[in-house]
């Protein structure tokens, strides 16, 4: 199957990586190898390109595309958030820099069976790793209406958040829901007619919800953060896009906690925690695709690149 992806700020990811040809680099999110291959032009045959996605298709379509490679290439069937089991597997105890790109790849958005968008009917999936035993049919049809709630505020930003929940849980009492269509249908009767005509499409704030539920894409972040901020070298980088408000505050908040980790009172002149600066952060204010990108690809409208360097 092919596996198309534009690669979102490519030219401004690889500028920052700041990339040595001999060094180790990790793109802990492949998807269709773009930014990877890019990373890949620019290392020597000493250099390590180490590629980790949770979804079959994004592997084979990347050992494909890098085949030709004149670095070394390791690629791993995993989620980015065992980084350091990666690591470990490979002998690997130090490296120079870490991409990811936290959005939903084309690939998996076009293909209509995985039940990703609200644009194309299909079974509700939503997996990115088909292994996991948690899909968007669980969630919406077993989770309650406060948890449904909770999420769709929380992860979806909806501020019709308990209606939806409201309309989902009085539909499944009569039937199950299966279909990224019929859940359409009962976000749409749930949102007044006047707002549905505002904005972007009414089922979007609650498909994302769900999606970040079932692959449990917030509460990683941090944690890899800090995990790949442990393996740097140091001058190593960590590159970082984020496609929603919710993503760039964990990476901008992570980024300063490590900047910045001393936990003293404000009051003590000198500092006794002991907790030393790890990161020093490169991008104030986050890097935005250009007018010519944003034209392109209509997908990179939202996308913000962080970037932090280790100290």
């Amino acid at each position: 199957m092919d596996f198309q992806h534009i690669s979102v700020l490519l030219e401004e990811c690889i500028e920052n990586l700041n990339i040595k040809s001999d060094g180790v680099y990790v793109d802990g999110t492949l998807g269709g190898a773009g930014h990877s291959k890019r990373i890949a032009e620019r290392l020597s045959s000493n250099g390590l390109l180490i590629g980790i996605d949770q979804d079959t298709n994004a592997i084979k379509a990347a050992t494909e595309k890098l085949k030709d490679s004149q670095c070394q290439i390791q690629l791993a069937h995993n989620n980015f958030r065992n980084l350091e089991e990666v690591l470990n597997d490979l002998g690997i105890d130090k490296i120079d820099g870490l991409l990811l790109d936290l959005g939903v790849s084309s690939h998996q958005l076009d293909e209509a069976e995985r039940g990703f968008s609200y644009m194309q009917d299909a079974e509700l999936d939503m997996r990115m790793d088909i292994r996991r035993s948690l899909t968007a049919k669980n969630v919406v049809n077993d989770y309650s209406k406060e948890a449904l709630t909770k999420i769709f505020w929380e992860y979806g930003e909806e501020k019709w958040a308990k209606r939806i929940a409201e309309f989902i849980v009085e539909h499944r009492k009569v039937q199950e829901i299966n279909t990224t269509y019929e859940l359409v249908e009962i976000i749409k009767k749930a949102i007044p007619k006047a707002v549905r005509r505002e904005g972007a499409h009414p089922a979007k704030r609650t498909f994302q919800a769900i999606r970040i539920e079932v692959n449990e894409e917030l509460e990683i972040i941090g944690e890899t953060i800090k995990t790949a901020t442990k393996y740097l070298n140091h001058g190593g980088r960590i590159c970082i896009i984020t496609f929603h408000s919710l993503e760039d505050r964990i990476v901008k908040n992570t980024f300063k906690e490590l900047n910045n980790p001393c936990k003293c009172p404000p009051q003590f002149p000198i500092c006794q925690c002991g907790n030393e600066k790890q990161l020093k952060i490169i991008t104030r204010k986050p890097i935005l695709p250009t007018k010519e990108e944003l034209e392109a690809n209509h997908r990179s409208r939202s996308a913000k690149l962080r970037v932090a360097q280790k100290v």
